[in-house]
């Protein structure tokens, strides 16, 4: 008998080919421990979806800088020099909210060290203060009063300190850094905001990551505010200046070397120019009812939180002509968008784009994917000068590019033409009269959702004579 001769070597090198094959094959069925980010893939949290939703928000800047004339305070101050009369930060809440702010971030402890509650790890503090005998507690006023006036509330607690002899060494200063911390997220109920400023810190490493999980241990659902070369991994970003502006197209998703993550912006600007702090015989710099307009426009208006700096005086209340500015600036959003001239659009039948014109941000319209319009007719001629787009973002920021196109002479012609939505967008234009408008998403990343499209008559809301123009 003949037995059959066998190449050992190839018979081997088929197994192992075999077998690499079949690891391959199952790998391709696994889920991928590192998938690929993109944009369209990253989505809000719950909590940061309902943050964007408050839409205006204030700061509150008062300390020792307040009695000294000063914006940077260097850490020397005396604690007696902070001894205000009449605190009243109802006021300041009440201001606050009578302006469309929903919520209120307080400076707790600005550049300068000096705590504005009494902190049990430094003597710089009101504790130490002549103002109520050194038993007063301006977080806990000022906390209490932002709830009283139904506004949720926000701590500011700044990383670069001038007056504690800690400082220069990181272990140490994080150390005590991490126990005011404490103090602030357990003692004054739930924070919708923790702000990170990066001023006078540069060439500083702070160990953020520690900062943030002892802030999540006590306030799991604060968002915490950071410019992007800051810190990575906070969750709203910097719009890159203070006067209150987004200058470019808003997508909410930053990118980070190839980091991707979900963190829409909060432009900041004082409603005294360039004045966080109160300074005496000051009233030239008080923003007028039209600039604020100006700035609403192009914050709320491209996506974007604005976030008003508000200063009490050193009698501890906020001057009449802030309150008095806070209160015509709300009215005159108001009026502004009060009349929604898209409910006059004709329903001949129920359809799932009515969703988008129902005046309820609660609801929305998921469109065709890629490319879709959105068409109002009207039995009667309607005139408007804006447009307020409002895109459902539970699912991420879908739209890449969109017009907005009135039916005029046998035509449509275009209004707007742009990219990003976002959650709110306002597009003002000439004054157009036509019975037909239509919102035209050019490109979409998938189906896109749109929960308002509305069109406003401005030119006959706010008139001329608006106090404070």
């Amino acid at each position: 008998m003949v037995l059959p001769s066998f190449d050992i070597p190839r018979v081997r090198s088929v197994a192992i080919g075999v077998r690499k094959i079949c690891l391959l094959l199952l790998a391709s069925l696994l889920p991928s421990r590192t998938p690929a980010q993109s944009f369209q893939d990253i989505k809000p949290s719950p909590p940061q979806l309902q943050w964007q939703d408050l839409e205006i928000g204030v700061i509150l800047h008062f300390s020792t800088n307040t009695f000294l004339n000063r914006e940077w305070g260097d850490g020397t101050a005396s604690p007696s020099v902070f001894n205000p009369a009449h605190v009243d930060t109802d006021q300041w809440m009440q201001a606050a909210r009578a302006a469309g702010a929903k919520y209120a971030v307080l400076v707790a402890k600005h550049h300068d060290g000096f705590a504005l509650f009494p902190s049990a790890h430094t003597d710089y503090s009101v504790k130490s203060s002549p103002w109520l005998n050194g038993r007063g507690d301006l977080v806990r006023l000022a906390s209490d009063s932002a709830r009283k006036a139904g506004l949720g509330f926000g701590i500011y607690l700044s990383p670069w300190d001038r007056h504690d002899s800690r400082y220069p060494d990181p272990k140490a200063y994080d150390a005590y850094y991490l126990s005011q911390l404490t103090e602030l997220a357990s003692h004054y109920g739930p924070l919708t905001e923790f702000w990170l400023d990066g001023a006078g810190s540069e060439g500083r490493t702070y160990d953020f990551d520690t900062i943030v999980q002892k802030l999540r241990t006590y306030q799991p659902n604060t968002l915490v505010f950071a410019d992007v070369a800051l810190y990575k991994n906070a969750d709203i970003r910097w719009v890159g200046s203070e006067d209150g502006t987004v200058p470019y197209e808003n997508w909410n998703v930053i990118d980070r070397s190839g980091y991707l993550r979900w963190r829409p912006i909060e432009a900041d600007t004082p409603l005294r120019k360039l004045h966080w702090f109160w300074h005496p015989n000051d009233e030239s710099s008080l923003l007028s009812v039209d600039e604020l307009l100006d700035i609403y426009t192009r914050t709320v208006g491209r996506g974007a939180q604005l976030m008003l700096g508000l200063a009490p005086d050193n009698t501890g209340r906020l001057p009449d002509a802030d309150v008095a500015r806070l209160r015509e600036f709300g009215e005159a959003v108001q009026r502004l968008y009060s009349t929604n001239l898209a409910l006059k659009a004709m329903h001949p039948s129920k359809a799932p784009s009515d969703a988008a014109i129902d005046n309820n941000p609660a609801t929305f319209w998921s469109a065709p994917e890629r490319h879709a319009t959105l068409e109002l007719q009207f039995d009667k001629p309607v005139t408007f000068d804006r447009a307020v787009t409002m895109e459902w973002l539970n699912e991420g920021q879908r739209i890449e590019e969109y017009s907005i196109e009135a039916w005029q002479n046998g035509a449509w012609r275009s209004l707007v033409h742009a990219h990003a939505i976002g959650h709110k967008k306002i597009d003002l234009f000439p004054a157009t009269t036509t019975q037909r408008v239509r919102l035209n998403l050019l490109s979409t990343v998938g189906s896109a959702a749109i929960r308002e499209f509305q069109l406003y008559d401005g030119a006959s809301s706010v008139k001329s004579s608006t106090p404070g123009k």
